[in-house]
């Protein structure tokens, strides 16, 4: 045998075995899909999407955008909270909801951090509108929407301020240490006199407008517009989380919630990026906390304990850690079940306790799982690469087939 006849077996038991193995996985997958319908059915629903050009997908994005705009004028009988809570209230509360579990989404579902304490950022930015614009606050007064950029600011850098001495923990123990932060933030709020404890700030800010009758537009009873604002709020940062999970920190975000050892090894600075993804969820978190602030026209301490911030998690949890769109509808599911249901409202944790456990059983990733398609995508250009030159993919055409994938093929072809 010459030189040039050795890797022409190699490459062909190599493909036979790459066969072989996605037939089997196939197989198992098809199994897997036979005994749990609701997850192949969620998955055709995903493959349907995916297979739409980029112009069907933002075609449908804007009908269900404008929908969502329309949503508490429209009032819907079958979903409606009336009479038992003002629907469009609801709906702002369910925005709200949606934007805090877009924010935690980046700590848990893309760096895989686990935070038992992201109450005190909403807390942090709640704090910050009360006591920059309300009349019993003593300090500088500033109009409300010059609040939400001040908020995220400051809930920033409480992030990094945190982060930066803890992130060299893992698992159980960040969790605690979050935890533990959480409930430091309520009880300052409570023994520092200049933070009012149960006392709290009244009169708020709101935004400016004035109605023709001239009643403000902003009112604590009047939901549409907060939830406008909100909404708009929400697409926004969602379509900039989007374009940061497809850029180098978004990679480096689901390396490290992958394993984080092997993350480091190939050189991501994982410190780093850890501290960034706790910044930029701290941030979102002080946003939505400034909302909440200003909506409600009051704040005290009373509204920020440990259970708040489990509702936050279950949010990403039951919709799908990973998943921006699977986060805003658990948020939403999270907020509207015991404004829906008010009889059962005093339940609403064991309901949400119950339902956790039954989606760990039956979809342990969520209502919405996150799909990483990168590598996919990355197998499929270079297919059609080397289809079109009319050649097998070579060491040399794909980098990542090192002297691992080498010693593999020989020892396929001598088998």
């Amino acid at each position: 045998m010459s030189m040039t006849d050795g890797p022409t077996p190699m490459q062909t038991v190599a493909a036979e075995q790459a066969a072989e193995d996605r037939e089997a996985s196939l197989k198992a997958a098809g199994r897997s899909d036979h005994r749990q319908p609701g997850k192949r059915r969620f998955g055709n629903l995903s493959d349907r999407w995916q297979a739409l050009s980029r112009q069907q997908q933002w075609g449908f994005l804007v009908i269900v955008v404008v929908l969502a705009y329309l949503l508490p004028l429209i009032n819907p009988p079958i979903i409606t909270t009336e009479p038992g809570n003002n629907f469009a209230l609801a709906c702002f509360d369910m925005a709200r909801f949606a934007l805090i579990a877009v924010g935690l989404n980046v700590v848990v579902g893309y760096a895989g951090l686990l935070d038992l304490g992201y109450v005190a950022f909403f807390a942090v930015g709640s704090y910050c509108a009360a006591m920059l614009t309300s009349p019993d606050s003593p300090y500088l007064h500033i109009p409300y929407l010059w609040t939400l950029p001040v908020a995220m600011a400051v809930t920033m850098f409480f992030g990094v301020m945190l982060g930066v001495p803890t992130l060299r923990l893992r698992g159980d123990y960040l969790a605690i240490v979050t935890l533990g932060f959480g409930e430091i933030v309520r009880i300052l709020a409570t023994i520092i006199p200049a933070m009012k404890g149960q006392v709290g700030f009244q009169n708020v800010g709101h935004p400016p407008g004035t109605a023709v009758d001239g009643t403000p537009i902003f009112s604590n009873s009047n939901g549409v517009p907060w939830y406008w604002l909100t909404l708009t709020i929400i697409i926004i940062v969602t379509l900039l989380v989007g374009n940061l999970e497809r850029s180098r920190v978004g990679r480096a975000w689901i390396a490290i919630r992958e394993d984080e050892d092997a993350a480091e090894i190939m050189g991501v600075p994982t410190f780093k990026y850890k501290v960034w993804a706790f910044a930029i969820g701290a941030a979102i978190g002080g946003l939505s906390g400034a909302l909440f602030a200003g909506q409600v026209g009051f704040v005290n301490n009373q509204k920020f304990d440990v259970t708040t911030s489990i509702l936050f998690l279950a949010a990403v949890v039951l919709g799908g850690a990973g998943n921006k769109v699977g986060a805003i509808l658990g948020g939403a599911l999270v907020s509207y079940i015991p404004l829906r249901f008010t009889a059962i409202a005093e339940y609403k944790y064991l309901i949400f306790g119950v339902a956790l456990v039954l989606i760990m059983i039956f979809r342990s990733q969520g209502l919405l799982p996150a799909r990483q398609r990168l590598l996919a995508y990355g197998r499929t250009a270079m297919n059609q690469i080397t289809s079109r030159n009319g050649k097998e993919p070579t060491d040399k055409d794909n980098p990542s087939a090192g002297p691992g994938a080498r010693a593999v093929r020989q020892k396929g072809a001598e088998a």
